[in-house]
């Protein structure tokens, strides 16, 4: 085995590398928010996984984090042996791990799941958002499900319905609105 000097080496220089690697990590996704993971989702459905990630770069680091400063701390403070240093060394890192994913998985549910119902929106009035030709297509800004929404929908009638006006949803199909002007 290592003398303690190297092995309390090997064990600072771990959780000095994880510490600050986890705190920019920490601060990216304070600054821009969500997960700041690789990746690509290219599902235009407002639906969230809360899955359960208990590997990622974030955990892993804190596993690193409490790994060094276990063992670290455990040669130089508690003088424990190399191995009782080590071994406890791993399950405070797994602790560390364990809370990270749990911390991060709490904080994926706190997303909002959205569901637009466009039905909700039937004989209800908005606001033409652009100019509608006679049975043309444009927006409306109506309210669906309790919040302003902008959406597509079409003109139902053989008269041109300027932008602002106010318009009445009269049919939704295939979650398109058909709108008349109020009047």
């Amino acid at each position: 085995m290592l003398n303690d000097t190297a092995l309390t080496q090997i064990f600072y220089n771990i959780a000095l590398f994880a510490t600050i690697f986890f705190v920019i990590k920490l601060a990216l996704f304070s600054i821009f928010g969500g997960d700041t993971e690789v990746s690509a989702d290219f599902n235009t459905e407002f639906e969230t996984e809360t899955a359960f990630d208990f590997i990622s770069v974030q955990s892993l680091l804190a596993f690193l984090m409490g790994f060094g400063w276990m063992g670290y701390a455990g040669l130089n403070q508690f003088g424990l042996s190399q191995i009782i240093s080590i071994l406890s060394a791993v399950g405070v890192g797994f602790v560390f791990m364990f809370l990270s994913a749990y911390l991060m998985f709490l904080v994926k549910k706190l997303e909002k799941n959205v569901k637009k119902d466009k039905n909700s929106a039937l004989n209800k009035s908005g606001k033409a958002y652009t100019n509608f030709e006679p049975k043309g297509q444009g927006q409306v800004e109506i309210e669906i499900n309790g919040q302003l929404t902008v959406t597509d929908a079409i003109n139902t009638t053989e008269e041109q319905i300027p932008a602002f006006s106010v318009v009445e949803v009269v049919k939704v199909e295939e979650n398109i609105l058909y709108i008349r002007k109020r009047g």
